[in-house]
């Protein structure tokens, strides 16, 4: 029997990645995105829904109940690049709301459907939540968030044979990235991308189907059948060596 995934943030460079490389090891995908997107993603099925909103992830799991669900990836995500002081709190609770409550939501709903099929959850997160830099302060308070959420879910859900994982990437080569190097505006966003690549051990950022791998590692039942709660930094070193190198 074919396993079953859930994806969100399908849209993005890291959601269409994982999209495609469970596609191709064989897994139904359901691809979740408030976004429509230029072009479909590698799915079975695509589902239109903002799953920071309550309501709305409530009803698409209503829409998909006696479903069997194998692994949940919750990779919904958004920034707001501004300083502290000048973040509003409707942007500061937009960015909790999709990076953060969007985790807790899908994960409470989706419990019936995985419950019973040696499943897993992976949290997609950031480096930045280990450390981060200026202007992007609501993004890092969230990604930090969900790797603590992480943990607290792998404890509660370990009784119905549930794991869960967080992945922490570095810079991935996505659209988030290069709007965010763009709106730095020193440099070019190709200059910005490498003085970046620069930064990282691996002498570039990461590929979107890089991250991919990690996540099905994570929610694979034999690769990974005895991780959970656990943080996998997938960051090419850039947290590896100290600021004043």
């Amino acid at each position: 029997m074919k396993k079953t995934v859930l994806i969100t943030g399908v849209q993005g460079g890291v959601g269409r990645a994982t999209a495609s490389l469970f596609a191709a090891e064989g897994w139904r995908v359901i691809g979740v995105d408030r976004a429509e997107g230029d072009s479909p993603p590698r799915v079975d099925r695509h589902m239109r829904v903002d799953v920071g909103d309550p309501g709305a992830c409530e009803r698409m799991f209503a829409e998909l109940a006696g479903t069997e669900l194998h692994a949940l990836v919750n990779n919904a995500a958004i920034a707001t690049y501004k300083p502290l002081l000048e973040t509003t709190p409707a942007e500061w609770d937009a960015v909790l709301a999709s990076n953060l409550r969007a985790a807790f939501l899908t994960t409470r709903a989706a419990h019936p459907l995985l419950k019973g099929n040696a499943a897993a959850i992976v949290n997609v997160s950031s480096v930045h939540a280990v450390a981060t830099s200026r202007d992007i302060a609501a993004y890092a308070a969230s990604k930090g968030g969900l790797v603590a959420f992480t943990r607290a879910a792998a404890i509660e859900l370990a009784p119905d044979d549930i794991r869960v994982n967080v992945v922490v990437p570095g810079a991935v080569d996505t659209p988030m990235l290069r709007d965010g190097l763009a709106r730095a505006g020193e440099h070019t966003p190709e200059q910005a991308l490498e003085a970046l690549n620069a930064r990282h051990l691996r002498g570039r950022v990461a590929d979107p189907a890089e991250i991919a791998q990690t996540i099905l590692f994570l929610a694979d039942p034999v690769r990974s059948s005895f991780i959970t709660g656990a943080t996998l930094t997938a960051d090419g070193g850039a947290t590896a060596r100290l600021s004043t190198e």
